[in-house]
């Protein structure tokens, strides 16, 4: 197993280090399953485990995320870890709703609050970026083929000032009248 990364050119040498390695599926999921570190609770489900212990590695690799990592986004994220190399079937899926109920019930409300948190955020985004397409075309009609400069300005502006110059066209007769 590789233990150095070197990225070079003819010349130069741009990254050069040596790194530890293990192999995850060598590693007996008995040794770690209480382990208070956080890297080796969210491999449990890539580590050797008996056939039938695959829901108890994916509790207690949940388990070991909600006790170790404070950050509700990271959890988020190391959540899709879990699943995805747990990779439980409905079954499973309906084993752990059954044998774990607390965990599953309150990972459940957490990936739906943060789910929701996306939905509102994305919602913001496609607003501020159908503000800026209409101002884009408002300007467009008005004054002709917009510089990239322009454009550019109208995608990183913000909400306010996406009003201040919609609001500006109606009275302005430049382009720079409104951008300034």
């Amino acid at each position: 197993m590789a233990q150095r990364l070197r990225l070079s050119g003819d010349h130069d040498t741009y990254l050069d280090f040596r790194y530890l390695s293990c192999a995850l599926g060598e590693l007996s999921y008995e040794h770690y399953r209480h382990s208070d570190n956080l890297v080796d609770r969210l491999n449990l489900p890539n580590m050797q485990y008996s056939a039938g212990c695959k829901v108890a590695v994916y509790a207690q690799a949940v388990r070991g995320l909600t006790t170790l990592e404070p950050d509700p986004e990271k959890q988020l994220k190391y959540l899709d870890f879990i699943d995805i190399y747990a990779a439980l079937d409905d079954n499973e899926r309906a084993e752990y709703q059954r044998d774990y109920p607390d965990e599953a019930q309150t990972m459940s409300r957490f990936a739906e609050r943060f789910h929701e948190k996306g939905m509102q955020q994305g919602m913001q985004q496609g607003k501020h970026q159908g503000e800026a397409l209409i101002l884009e075309r408002q300007l467009r009609l008005k004054f002709g083929t917009l510089p990239d400069e322009v454009r550019c300005r109208i995608e990183q502006a913000d909400e306010r000032t996406l009003l201040e110059w919609s609001e500006r066209i109606l009275t302005a007769s430049r382009l720079d009248e409104i951008l300034h």
